[in-house]
C-alpha cells in the first residue's frame, strides 16, 4: 500500500468508523428535534447538514485526542491502533484533534455563540478525562458523559437559542431531557468501554471502575443506568410530541438492549462488555433514525408541536 494511502487510512481510523452511524445521527436527531418541538417545523437544509457536521467532528476530535493519551495502555488491549502500531506519531495524531474541533468550533461560531460556548464546555471536560480523571479515579466516565451529553446540547442551541448569549425563546424541556439521556447512557457506554480494556488498565495501574471493582459490580452499574436511559428515550418522544414510530422503536430497541444489558450481568467478562459496547452504539443509531424518520414525516404530514 502507498505510504500516503497508508496514512490516510491511520487518520480514518482514528475516528473509530464503527461508531459513525450513532456519532453522524445524533446531531443530526438533535438537529431536527429542535426545530421540530418547538416550531413543529423542518431545520434550513444547510445549517443542519453544517450543523451534523461540526458536532461530528466535535465528537471525533474527543476520540483522537483520547488515543494520543492512551497509547501505553491501548499498546496492550489493542496493539494494532494507529498509535501503538506507529502507523502515526502522536504529532500527527494531537494535530488530527485540534483540525477536528477548529472544523467543529467555526461550524458553531458560524450558527450560534451559545453552542460555541457549549463546545467548548464540551472539550475541556473531555480532555479532563483522557488527560487526568481516567488515571486518577474510578469515576472518570462521570465526565465522559457530562461532555457528551452537552453534544446534543450545542446542537439544539444552534437552532434554538436558549436566549443567554442570542435572542431564543428559552430552552425547551426537550432538549434538557435529550442532554440527561445522551449523559447517563455514556455512563454505561463508557463503562462497557473500560471493561473491555481491563488487562490493559490492571497492569498500568489505571483505576477504572472495572479495573477497581471488577466487571461484575461494573455491568450491574451499567444496567441501571441503561434502564434510566431507555425510560428518558420514552419520555423525550412524549415531550417532544413524537409519534407512534419513534415510541415504538424507542419501547422494541429499548427492551433488545435491556436484555443484553441482563446477559452481560449474568455473564461479566471482558469480551461480552465490549460486544455490549458496539451493541449500545447501534441501538443508539437505531434509536436516532427512528427519530429522524420520525420528524420528518410528521412536520411533512403538517403534524407539528
Amino acid at each position: 500500500m502507498h505510504p500516503y494511502l497508508s496514512r490516510f487510512r491511520a487518520h480514518i481510523e482514528l475516528l473509530r468508523p464503527p461508531l459513525a452511524p450513532m456519532d453522524l445521527a445524533m446531531p443530526a436527531a438533535a438537529a431536527l428535534l429542535a426545530v421540530y418541538a418547538v416550531e413543529g417545523a423542518l431545520p434550513p437544509l444547510f445549517p443542519f447538514i453544517l450543523a451534523s457536521i461540526g458536532a461530528y467532528c466535535a465528537i471525533t476530535s474527543s476520540y483522537v485526542y483520547n488515543d494520543c493519551c492512551d497509547i501505553d495502555v491501548d499498546s496492550i488491549a489493542m496493539p494494532d491502533r494507529p498509535l501503538p502500531s506507529a502507523q502515526l506519531c502522536r504529532r500527527e495524531a494531537q494535530l488530527w484533534s485540534l483540525f477536528l474541533f477548529l472544523v467543529a468550533s467555526a461550524v458553531a461560531l458560524y450558527l450560534n455563540p451559545e453552542s460555541f460556548a457549549v463546545l467548548v464546555a464540551a472539550t475541556i471536560i473531555i480532555s479532563i478525562y483522557s488527560s487526568w480523571a481516567k488515571r486518577n479515579t474510578p469515576f472518570s466516565w462521570i465526565f465522559v458523559g457530562l461532555s457528551f451529553g452537552l453534544v446534543p446540547l450545542g446542537v439544539w442551541l444552534a437552532f434554538e437559542p436558549a436566549g443567554i448569549l442570542k435572542a431564543g425563546p428559552g430552552l425547551h424541556p426537550a432538549g434538557l431531557m435529550l442532554a440527561a439521556m445522551i449523559a447517563i447512557t455514556d455512563w454505561g457506554f463508557t463503562n462497557c468501554d473500560a471493561s473491555r480494556d481491563v488487562a490493559g488498565d490492571r497492569e498500568k495501574g489505571i483505576p477504572t471502575t472495572p479495573a477497581t471493582y471488577g466487571i461484575a459490580a461494573t455491568a450491574r452499574m451499567v444496567a441501571g443506568f441503561w434502564i434510566i436511559g431507555v425510560g428518558l428515550s420514552l419520555a423525550l418522544g412524549l415531550a417532544a410530541n413524537l409519534g407512534w414510530l419513534y415510541l415504538a422503536a424507542a419501547a422494541l430497541a429499548g427492551g433488545w438492549l435491556l436484555w443484553q444489558n441482563l446477559h452481560f450481568v449474568r455473564h461479566p467478562t471482558a469480551e461480552r462488555g465490549e460486544r455490549l459496547f458496539y451493541q449500545s452504539a447501534n441501538y443508539r443509531a437505531v434509536l436516532f433514525a427512528a427519530l429522524i424518520t420520525d420528524v420528518l414525516l410528521r412536520a411533512g404530514l403538517g403534524l407539528g408541536a
